[in-house]
């Protein structure tokens, strides 16, 4: 049997029993919960299953459809883009712009950072991202490591969320009710958290959870995009000749639009194919079970898994698996190599492929993200011509502290046919 098809099995089986078998588990639940607290990424049971109810209407296609969401923030990032080959950190625009998509779509307005740059919170969010990942790795010695700044940033994380929470339970349920019911396009998704619990605890938590996987995820990914096209100019320069050809150098693209440009797909897919959101994860065992292979003299018999055990798997790690790939050759290039290309002839088989993980506990916004990739990708592609890199030897190390993100950023320079 291919060894590809032994580590997809043992992801299909792991992934696909979440909620029954395998989950986060209650060690998980205590250690994240000063971070997370009892939020969708946290959770199993009717608490995981409640918390997706709540997100699950906000992620329908018809609200993904809806792209002015993000063509106002667009328009701010274009803004501060500069153009005439100025250097600039890419990647940190891209953490202002997904926050004020994020916050805008989920919360009902946007907080305004890029531009004004909410360093403080960014600086917080990340250092509390950080600080509980050293955490969850050192296990029984994490009580050595250093929280000053893990309590610190909270403090400032939740002082960032309380308006939020507080202009929810502004509202009455029976106001929200009828907000719903009103309004053409239907609450907000915090409006909804607000008709569901009064409990402020729980509305900061969801919060939370949405902000981590509505900013970081998109932003990193942007961030490694544009860094592979600022190092492969043919692909940037065929990438722009899709877009122009389809919808011209102003016109935004509708959401049909992206879905018609198999190009641009395959760079977003390349691109989640070598920096997969969240590299490594981990599922708890919750009853004495079994995986697949692993046991025998061969390795390919099942092997007993015990209740609490800790199974570890790397999706990175899977999608970079030679196994996966045809020889290299000419027309088969290497597996570690960004090259949208591939697409064109290769399809991994089911669970080979896994950037938004797998089963039930699927990201319910997939199809959001990869709208606002796509949609930002093409409005940039649009207005420059040309992108220069200005990253060098060192700066191709990324960072992993829960989403996987460029250790030093993305400096690059765009030009466009004015400059």
């Amino acid at each position: 049997m291919p060894e590809s098809t032994k580590v997809s099995d043992q992801m299909h089986a792991m992934l696909h029993r979440a909620g029954k078998s395998a989950g986060k588990g209650e060690s998980f639940t205590r250690d994240w919960q000063d971070f997370l607290g009892h939020g969708i990424f946290a959770t199993d049971g009717e608490e995981w299953a409640a918390s997706r109810q709540l997100l699950r209407p906000f992620f329908a296609q018809n609200r993904v459809r809806d792209l002015d969401i993000f063509e106002t923030h667009v328009q701010e990032l274009l803004l501060l883009m500069k153009g005439q080959g100025k250097e600039i950190d890419i990647s940190e625009l891209f953490y202002g712009y997904t926050l004020d998509a994020a916050t805008d779509f989920l919360l009902g307005r946007s907080v305004g950072s890029l531009g004004n740059a909410d360093a403080q919170f960014a600086r917080a969010f990340g250092d509390v991202q950080r600080i509980q990942n050293i955490r969850q790795r050192a296990g029984p010695f994490q009580v050595l490591v250093p929280l000053k700044k893990f309590w610190e940033g909270l403090k400032v994380m939740d002082a960032f969320i309380e308006p939020f929470v507080q202009d929810a339970l502004n509202h009455t349920p029976e106001e929200l009710d009828e907000k719903e019911t009103e309004s053409s396009s239907g609450s907000t998704w915090l409006q909804s958290v607000a008709r569901f619990t009064r409990d402020r605890k729980v509305i900061r938590d969801q919060i939370v959870n949405i902000l981590l996987a509505g900013r970081d995820t998109t932003a990193g990914t942007l961030s490694f995009l544009f860094k592979e096209l600022s190092a492969h100019p043919v692909a940037y320069f065929k990438l722009r000749r899709e877009i122009l050809e389809k919808v011209g150098g102003s016109q935004a693209p509708t959401y049909d639009d992206l879905k018609n440009m198999p190009y641009l797909q395959h760079c977003i897919s390349e691109t989640l194919r070598l920096y997969p959101s969240v590299p490594f994860n981990m599922r708890i065992a919750l009853k004495d079970t079994t995986l697949p292979r692993g046991g025998g003299h061969d390795g390919l018999s099942r092997v007993g898994i015990k209740k609490d055990t800790i199974i570890g798997y790397a999706p990175r790690h899977l999608h970079l698996n030679p196994n996966m790939y045809p020889a290299a050759s000419a027309s088969s290039p290497p597996v570690q190599a960004f090259c949208p290309e591939r697409w064109e002839t290769w399809t991994p088989r089911p669970w080979q492929y896994i950037p938004f993980n797998g089963g039930p506990r699927i990201c319910i916004g997939q199809q959001f993200a990869l709208t606002e990739i796509g949609y930002t990708t093409v409005r940039i592609v649009q207005k420059f011509d040309r992108l220069e890199k200005y990253w060098g030897v060192g700066d191709d190390m990324v960072k992993s502290e829960i989403v996987l993100s460029p250790a030093t950023g993305v400096r690059v320079g765009f030009y466009s046919g004015v400059d």
